[in-house]
């Protein structure tokens, strides 16, 4: 096999010149992209006027584009989505059949009505198609409108979905995109790209969209770069230490729109063992949340708070519902979740040190590092819970519900809630302590990008609102006839 070669592509050009070596996130892939330096003066927009190609467009012609765009993505039949996927194998985190499943929904994504919901749900179309009239208190009108900005977007690379999101965010939102590829997906944005060039080569779309890699933290590439002339909005999704690092440039005329790291739970209610039909179900969809895409996302439930009681036989049965939980997880599709392609050896130590306690916890599975279930005989979290990952879950006994607010904090996401009514009693507290998001147990790995993410609009965030006032001197007193 050749060098792997990972392009950048800077509006509708594929670059494969000055290749150097970068290495991959897991250590097993070596890849050649072009030597940032050598390319950093060509990927910022220069000229902010050359936008005005994108508002030669009607939204429902940029939908049209994605909407074929989609249909072209078909890994079936795309060659360049084809050889991301094989390159990606040994990038990734996920198994094979996980991103070969996940690969595969990238149509749904770019579907008309989905795509449509991505820039109505969050805008409304009338702001970003022309200017909105209102009359205000004071007596003056008002025009507002929803702009594109020049937009960096550091995309996470847990997911290929990833770079479907920002593409469809960034067009509808008549944006400037530059996206770093992150070191274990350097290869998914490339291929979207290089079929939009195939596609529609002259098309602005494809002329306000740039892919490119550089290792995080190159301080002179990017302090060349990360500067408001360049720029204006900084999108990032990362980790913490990317998070502290990126902010390092933010500047006025800079903004940052972080998608920060989160965790997530689960709270569960004592109905659920009303009888055996129902604790089935709720196992099922909570093993659901837990394995799905092998826990990688923020969504993944980690923590699960179970109204079971703390006594004996509340411990009991919350034994009996973790064994519930370990068996489907671990009879869930191929596709959707299977033993993970890595095992944190210090997760590991972690859960072999609390076999040696059962007094206070009991493993369920984990001895052949397929996932395990950790029941707390105590009402609290293990120690290390922020380090659960690999299909690793901790069950956390309470006596009753209002308790969950001692259990999340800013970090907390997604929490699932089972039964659904229960969320009619949490979800105007539990946002008090931070909780971002409540879904129906069972579907926290699953989301809509036109709704509200990490507790922000992240499309309202990403334009720039402009307003023209006029102030008739009839309806508004001017300061001069004081």
């Amino acid at each position: 096999m050749g060098k792997i070669v990972a392009p950048a592509v800077i509006r509708g050009q594929v670059i494969t010149d000055n290749l150097v070596s970068f290495g991959g996130r897991n250590g097993e892939l070596e890849f050649l992209s072009p030597d940032p330096d050598s390319i950093v003066e060509r990927l910022p927009l220069r000229d902010p006027g050359q936008m005005q190609q994108l508002y030669t467009l009607t939204i429902d012609e940029i939908i049209d584009f994605l909407v074929e765009l989609g249909q072209r993505l078909d890994l079936s039949k795309n060659g360049f989505m084809q050889e991301a996927l094989e390159l990606s194998y040994d990038a990734t985190e996920l198994t094979p059949s996980i991103l070969r499943w996940q690969y595969s929904l990238i149509q749904h994504f770019f579907s008309r009505d989905m795509v449509r919901g991505y820039i109505d749900v969050p805008i409304g179309i009338p702001f970003v198609e022309g200017w909105q009239q209102v009359t205000l208190a004071d007596g003056r009108k008002a025009s507002v409108r929803a702009m594109g900005a020049r937009c960096l977007h550091i995309t996470a690379g847990n997911s290929p979905i990833t770079a479907i999101i920002t593409l469809a965010r960034n067009a509808l939102t008549r944006s400037d995109a530059i996206i770093k590829s992150p070191s274990n997906d350097p290869f998914t944005a490339v291929a979207v790209a290089r079929t939009m060039i195939e596609m529609a080569p002259d098309h602005p779309l494809t002329k306000h969209f740039s892919v490119a890699y550089w290792k995080g933290g190159s301080v002179g590439f990017e302090e060349q770069l990360y500067q408001p002339r360049n720029i204006e909005k900084i999108i990032a999704w990362g980790g913490f230490a990317a998070m502290k690092h990126v902010t390092r440039y933010i500047q006025p005329g800079l903004e940052l729109i972080s998608l920060d790291p989160k965790r997530s739970a689960t709270i569960i209610g004592g109905e659920t063992f009303a009888d055996e039909a129902t604790m089935s179900d709720a196992a099922l969809r909570a093993a659901t949340d837990i394995g799905a895409s092998n826990q990688t996302g923020c969504s993944s439930a980690r923590v699960i708070l179970v109204e079971s009681g703390t006594d004996e036989d509340g411990i009991a049965m919350l034994s009996r519902f973790g064994a519930m939980i370990y068996e489907a997880m671990i009879g869930l599709p191929d596709a959707v979740s299977n033993k993970p392609k890595q095992f944190d050896a210090e997760l590991r130590a972690d859960i072999q040190g609390l076999r040696a306690t059962p007094d206070f916890y009991d493993v369920i599975g984990g001895k052949d590092e397929e996932g395990a279930i950790i029941i707390s005989k105590l009402d609290d979290v293990v120690d290390f819970y922020p380090r659960l990952s690999g299909r690793v879950a901790n069950l956390v006994p309470i006596d009753d519900i209002s308790e969950a607010g001692r259990f999340v904090n800013a970090y907390t996401q997604t929490v699932g809630v089972y039964p659904e009514s229960l969320k009619l009693k949490l979800r105007d507290q539990l946002p008090l302590f931070g909780v971002q998001r409540f879904v129906t147990l069972g579907y926290a790995m699953t989301s809509n990008p036109a709704l509200p993410q990490d507790a922000i609009e992240p499309v309202r965030r990403m334009v720039k609102w402009i307003v023209d006032e006029d102030c008739p001197v009839e309806t508004c007193p001017p300061l001069w006839a004081e």
